[in-house]
């Protein structure tokens, strides 16, 4: 979230440095989704492809509906993805890569619901080095933020998020992220930067399977081949080059 003229190389940029650990770690449910879409492609410029890149990426995730946003948070949630990763000549928007859709099924699935949390209290103040310290579940705080989040962007602009333009957007999640925006119920700054943003990374660079990276499209954008990177020999041999397998990434799906 930079200003206009800087705002796709730099999250491009951070988003490949964390792709070699986002990628390669399991996300936090196991709901999977299924169906096919159909959809326009976007083409890499040729200064990204090199020998080896993608030629093009297909775009539009298939919509597979909600199973925990309500109409109003899939509305901003929508808006969201879509202000942090805008479409370009690399990727389409985030809901076309199936980033909302990521965010939905976590929510929905084991992680958002707190299954493998302490949830009986008491709750004291907790301090920051211990972690997330709530009675809430990710599900019940995501909402919770979403809301906030919502009211304050009423309050400021004087209507809903998902109307805002994405220069206002983008300012006012930079502000969230800053700590500028505040709110009675929750630390929106924390909100954001320890539970929004990394849903957004995993849902970028996890397995297709789990609804997000449709296409494999971030796994293409920066040369990841998918489960074959889990070949040690491989990942010697190739160290510093293109690696072969990239031109085709495999998931979970393909080796089912």
């Amino acid at each position: 979230m930079n200003d206009e003229n800087s705002r796709s190389n730099p999250r491009r940029f951070f988003l490949k440095q964390v792709a070699t650990v986002a990628a390669g770690t399991a996300p936090l449910s196991t709901k999977l989704a299924t169906g096919l879409g159909v959809a326009a492609v976007a083409t890499f410029p040729a200064s990204v492809q090199g020998a080896d890149a993608p030629a093009s990426v297909t775009a539009a995730a298939p919509f597979l509906g909600y199973e925990s946003l309500s109409q109003d948070e899939a509305a901003f949630v929508e808006a969201m993805v879509n202000v942090m990763c805008p479409a370009d000549s690399l990727t389409p928007n985030g809901v076309d890569c199936g980033l909302a859709t990521y965010i939905d099924r976590q929510l929905a699935g084991e992680f958002g619901k707190g299954a493998r949390r302490y949830m009986r209290g008491p709750w004291p103040t907790g301090k920051p080095q211990l972690g997330y310290q709530s009675p809430l579940t990710p599900e019940q705080l995501f909402k919770m933020g979403v809301a906030a989040s919502a009211t304050a962007c009423k309050s400021r602009f004087g209507k809903s998020f998902d109307q805002l333009s994405p220069a206002d957007a983008d300012a006012f999640l930079a502000d969230i992220a800053s700590g500028k925006v505040s709110a009675p119920e929750l630390s929106l700054a924390s909100w954001f930067n320890d539970l929004v943003y990394p849903l957004f990374v995993q849902a970028c660079f996890s397995d297709p399977i789990y609804s997000g990276n449709y296409n494999k499209v971030f796994w293409k954008m920066i040369g990841y081949p998918g489960l074959p990177a889990t070949h040690a020999r491989d990942m010697v041999e190739f160290r510093g080059k293109p690696y072969p397998g990239a031109k085709d990434p495999k998931s979970i799906v393909d080796f089912s």
